[in-house]
């Protein structure tokens, strides 16, 4: 015969096992959810940074990524910032889709540095030497909002 201390076990069990269901995960970002060149670009998080270079082996500076990406997605783009944002068209920073490249102004220059918009206003870029690894980054940080320059359309 179950006993009051099993009972209460078998309650709580139950119980568990009813709340569980009502608990939701919250949903994240997929990688699957984006198109292919965001997707690859997220795959490479954590790539070291290395000034000069355009490969996952070797490291990756900004625009060295970029066109890493876009080249995998069988894109030419040109090797540099300034390059880049020369030969796209901008586009207006409320109308940012994924994939779409966005410029900033880091040392005095409108074209000193580029990422890849993610969304939700998020990019993913190979900063600099000190942070040293490609990473996921907000233009609501104040750093990048405040040098933010424009974006372009591959």
């Amino acid at each position: 015969m179950p006993t009051a201390k099993n009972y209460s076990y078998f309650i709580l069990l139950v119980a568990i096992v009813l709340l569980s269901g009502c608990a939701s995960v919250p949903e994240t970002d997929s990688a699957a959810n984006y198109p292919p060149m965001v997707s690859y670009a997220m795959s490479l998080q954590g790539a070291p940074y290395h000034y000069g270079k355009s490969s996952p082996e070797e490291g990756f500076d900004c625009s060295g990524f970029v066109q890493h990406v876009y080249k995998h997605q069988g894109i030419a783009l040109p090797r540099t910032v300034q390059g880049m944002a020369q030969s796209l068209s901008q586009v207006p920073k409320d109308d940012l889709h994924s994939g779409d490249l966005v410029f900033f102004n880091t040392n005095g220059k409108p074209f000193s540095h580029v990422g890849i918009y993610v969304n939700n206003d998020n990019f993913i870029h190979a900063p600099s030497q000190r942070t040293g690894k490609v990473m996921m980054s907000s233009l609501k940080n104040r750093y990048w909002g405040e040098r933010f320059s424009c974006a372009r359309r591959p």
